[in-house]
């Protein structure tokens, strides 16, 4: 049988406010405080404590629905969710079950040249849990440690309808969604940090049929985009292998692990009427006003899809390019801030704005990933340092001055130490010389110097000509411009055999 994979993802992403959802506590993005110390009665679960709405949560919530395409709900309230978890601290987990902020969206994501129309579902804010460690002693004893302040961090679930079909759309689709959430500046949306996090439903279908197939796999523990299509992949496979045998797919939990490259069952799976929800009675039903929804939608940043289009119309930047430059907020205003820098005009800067995508999508890229960094995380003044390099970079390069490859050379330095390239180039003597007169006088040592190659050249082997330059180049030290080499040896040797 032909199976068609059927594919719905639900993204939980962590938000970027000072305190937790229904407390006062701070939040912890880096996660870097010691365990058990960003704790109050609340969000440990003591009873008789009371929970408050973080509004700036709601509305971040509400930034994310309208950003993908969403209905906001007028009315709307949240709900307890009852599961007995020992990372959940009340016994329930305070969330939003037929009433979310969002519902009925939608993204397109760019796959082999095609784009694909993705439903969004549903966008509800709910909590987090706290974060369980299993420990190993030596002695083979094992016991398990729990720290409650990531418990009751604002927590954004992104439910999307099963509209992909393979993994590389389950990918872009996440992609698209994180670049997204980081332009809003909702999140961090680090998938290795764990404040986006994604659980994959699976199953198949007879290809050709429209049907939902009445089974479905959750899979879960995939912590980078890689993870989720090698994960959805191998479970294709394995339910793949299931049907052709005859089998059913059990509808269950699945547990990815990375290692191994398999999933392995962890529970069966629950349905909405499993967790018994319920409205919450400590809280009351939130109304999100027209005038409250616009304005939250004024403030909106322009978004990854209009920026790319902008771009492509503005700068005449290759569709390919515009995508790459719009992968992050930081990435988009680092180019335009290095563009507009520039002081270029009409056709010199669509120039010159190429040749800046060329730089960060190059050596920026390069650099930044040999550091393990992100352009976002970089301090402002580096920036600001990077942006005047490749400027300058760009003016060498085209007035002669420097090769492009003393100018990669050159920009390491500055990546490194944020010195100015005019600098750097003066005090190591790096200028290139395009002087004819003085590259002239480089050419005619290297033919006086090499008479099989130009014997060679003569004969009507052109490749001569590369050898020639690279003596040129040899005896000048790397200075002399190339383009003016190869035109003055060629000059010469056409002089020789014309005599």
């Amino acid at each position: 049988m032909d199976w068609e994979p059927v594919i719905g993802l639900e993204v939980h992403a962590q938000l970027l406010t000072r305190s937790k959802m229904f407390c006062a506590c701070p939040t912890d993005p880096e996660q870097a405080a010691s365990p058990n110390t960003r704790v109050c009665p609340v969000c440990l679960g003591m009873p008789g404590t009371l929970p408050v709405i973080n509004r700036r949560a709601v509305e971040l919530t509400m930034m994310t629905g309208l950003a993908l395409n969403c209905s906001i709900n007028e009315q709307t309230h949240f709900d307890r969710k009852n599961y007995p978890y020992p990372d959940l601290m009340k016994g329930y987990q305070i969330s939003q079950y037929p009433d979310p902020i969002a519902v009925n969206g939608w993204i397109d994501v760019e796959v082999d040249g095609r784009t694909k129309r993705a439903g969004i579902t549903r966008v509800h804010l709910e909590e987090d849990t706290a974060k369980m460690m299993h420990v190993h002693d030596p002695s083979g004893d094992s016991h398990s440690l729990v720290d409650v302040n990531r418990s009751g961090t604002p927590l954004m679930e992104i439910v999307g309808e099963p509209d992909l079909h393979s993994p590389e759309e389950a990918r872009q689709y996440l992609m698209k969604l994180r670049s997204i959430l980081r332009f809003l500046g909702v999140s961090t949306a680090d998938m290795e940090k764990g404040s986006f996090r994604c659980d994959a439903n699976v199953s198949l279908r007879p290809r050709g049929s429209e049907r939902l197939p009445p089974g479905k796999v959750e899979v879960k523990n995939m912590n980078s985009f890689r993870s989720v299509a090698r994960a959805i992949q191998h479970e294709i496979e394995r339910q793949g292998r299931v049907l052709d045998e005859g089998g059913r797919v059990v509808q269950e939990t699945r547990g990815w692990l990375e290692d191994r490259g398999i999933t392995v069952s962890q529970r069966s799976k629950e349905n909405a009427h499993d967790y018994r929800y319920f409205p919450e009675p400590d809280l009351p039903p939130l109304v999100l006003s027209r005038p409250y929804v616009d304005e939250v939608r004024a403030r909106l940043p322009e978004l990854p899809d209009a920026i790319r289009e902008r771009l492509v119309a503005q700068y005449g930047l290759p569709a390919y390019d515009a995508r790459l430059l719009t992968a992050s907020r930081a990435t988009a205003q680092f180019f335009e801030q290095t563009v507009a820098s520039s002081a270029t005009k009409g056709e010199a800067q669509k120039a010159r704005a190429k040749a800046v995508s060329n730089w960060m999508l190059g050596e920026l890229a390069r650099l930044t990933g040999a550091a393990q960094k992100e352009l976002e995380d970089c301090p402002e003044p580096q920036r600001k340092a990077w942006v005047t390099g490749i400027n300058q970079l760009t003016d060498l390069v085209e007035a002669g001055a420097l090769s492009s490859t003393q100018a990669k050379a050159v920009f390491e330095e500055t990546f490194a130490t944020g010195r100015e390239p005019r600098a750097i180039v003066q005090e190591k003597g790096l200028a290139q010389v395009s002087d004819s007169d003085a590259v002239g006088a480089f050419v005619e040592q290297a033919i006086a110097a090499n008479p099989p190659a130009v014997a060679d050249y003569m004969s009507g082997k052109d490749n001569a000509v590369k050898f020639l330059v690279g003596q040129v180049m040899k005896l000048s030290k790397g200075k002399a411009n190339p383009g003016v080499v190869n035109d003055l040896l060629k000059e010469k040797l056409e002089a020789i055999r014309g005599r």
